[in-house]
C-alpha cells in the first residue's frame, strides 16, 4: 500500500500553499469552479447553501483516474478470470474466455457485452467479501498500467485530488458515483481520494449471508451507470447533489439530475483531448464514450474541462 500513501500525500502537499487548485490553469473552467464554490458557501450570498446540503458527486473512471485502454476494474476482473480458469474447465470452449486468455479484449467484446459480463461475474464470485477485499488489495499492490507503466493508484488525476480537497475544506461532502463496483473501489478510496467507503456509490454483485460470512454470488444486484446513477444517489446518499463531475455519456443522467434542482448548481465534464500526456478520445471510444453529454453540455451550461488546456499537471509528481 506504499503507493496509496504516496499519492495521498501528494494531493495533500499540493494544497498546502495559498492556491487551492495549483494544477488548474487559469481559464473559464477554473473560474467557474471557484466562483461557484464562493457563491454557495459565502455568508450573505443569495445562493448560499447550508453545509448539510453541500453534496458533490464524482464519477470515477475517466473522471478521477485513467480508463484507457480499458476500465481498471476490467483489467482486475480479467486477471480473476485467468486465475479461476483451472477451477472451471468448462470455460475451455467459451469464446469469451479464449479471447481473454489470449489478451484479445477486442475479440472478447465482439462476443457481446452480456457474455463478457457473465464470465467476469462468475470469476469474481464464490468467495467471502473479506477474501475478495484481500484479493483487490493484493492486485492493486502489484498491478501496473499497461502503457503508463505505473501503479494504477498513481494514474489518478492531480487536479481532481486538489479539487476534492478544496471542496471538503469548504464544507462539501464528496462522493464517488461510479459504474464500477463498490467492492473494488472501497478498499482504497479513503487513502487515495480522501473518500471513505460509505461515500462510495457503485454497482454491486449479489451477496448473501450463509449464517457465518457474507458470500459473493454470480449475479448483479444493481448497475449504477447511466440512468442508474440518479437512482443510486437517491438510495445511498438521500440528497440531490449541487455539483456533479463526470466524463462520459454514462454520467449524463447524473449531471441532468444534479443541475435540474433549484438554486445554483454546477455540472462538469472532463474532455480527454490530451494524447501526449494521457489519451485523446470521445465520441467513438468503447470505454468512456462522450457523445450525447458533450452535445448537451452547452445547452445545460455544463463546464467542459479540457485536459489539455485546463490541467497544467495530469498525474501526481508528473506534469
Amino acid at each position: 500500500m506504499a503507493g496509496f500513501v504516496a499519492v495521498a500525500a501528494s494531493g495533500c502537499a499540493s494544497f498546502s500553499g495559498t492556491d487551492p487548485l495549483p494544477s488548474w490553469a487559469d481559464g473559464p473552467a477554473r473560474k467557474a469552479i471557484l466562483d461557484f464554490v464562493d457563491d454557495v458557501t459565502r455568508d450573505g450570498s443569495p445562493n448560499y447553501v447550508a453545509p448539510a446540503q453541500r453534496i458533490a458527486t464524482f464519477d470515477n473512471d475517466g473522471t478521477l483516474w485513467v480508463e484507457q485502454p480499458m476500465y481498471t476494474q476490467f483489467a482486475f476482473m480479467i486477471d480473476q478470470v485467468k486465475a479461476a480458469a483451472p477451477r472451471n474447465p468448462q470455460w475451455a470452449d467459451n469464446p469469451v474466455y479464449k479471447a481473454l486468455a489470449a489478451n484479445d479484449l477486442k475479440g472478447a467484446l465482439a462476443q457481446g457485452e452480456k457474455p463478457l459480463l457473465e464470465l467476469l461475474i462468475q470469476a469474481n464470485s464464490g468467495m467471502s467479501v473479506e477474501d475478495y477485499d484481500k484479493t483487490v488489495r493484493q492486485w492493486f499492490a502489484t498491478a501496473r498500467h499497461p502503457t503508463l507503466k505505473r501503479p494504477y493508484t498513481e494514474t489518478v488525476y492531480q487536479p481532481q485530488l486538489e479539487l476534492m480537497k478544496y471542496l471538503r475544506s469548504k464544507g462539501f461532502k464528496t462522493f464517488i458515483v461510479s459504474g464500477g463496483t463498490m467492492e473494488v473501489m472501497r478498499p482504497w478510496t479513503q487513502e487515495i481520494y480522501g473518500i471513505p467507503p460509505e461515500q462510495v456509490v457503485g454497482s454491486s454483485q449479489g451477496i448473501v449471508f450463509d449464517g457465518r460470512v457474507l458470500m459473493r454470488q454470480p449475479t448483479m444486484n444493481f448497475i449504477n451507470d447511466g440512468p442508474g446513477k440518479p437512482v443510486g444517489i437517491y438510495m445511498q446518499i438521500g440528497q440531490q447533489p449541487i455539483l456533479a463531475f463526470g466524463n462520459s455519456d454514462g454520467d449524463l443522467q447524473m449531471l441532468q439530475y444534479t443541475t435540474s434542482g433549484s438554486g445554483r448548481r454546477l455540472g462538469l465534464l472532463v474532455h480527454h483531448d490530451d494524447a501526449e500526456r494521457e489519451f485523446a478520445y470521445d465520441r467513438q471510444s468503447p470505454f468512456g464514450k462522450l457523445d450525447k453529454a458533450l452535445d448537451e453540455a452547452p445547452r445545460r451550461n455544463w463546464v467542459v474541462v479540457s485536459m489539455k488546456k485546463d490541467w497544467k499537471q495530469i498525474f501526481p509528481g508528473k506534469p
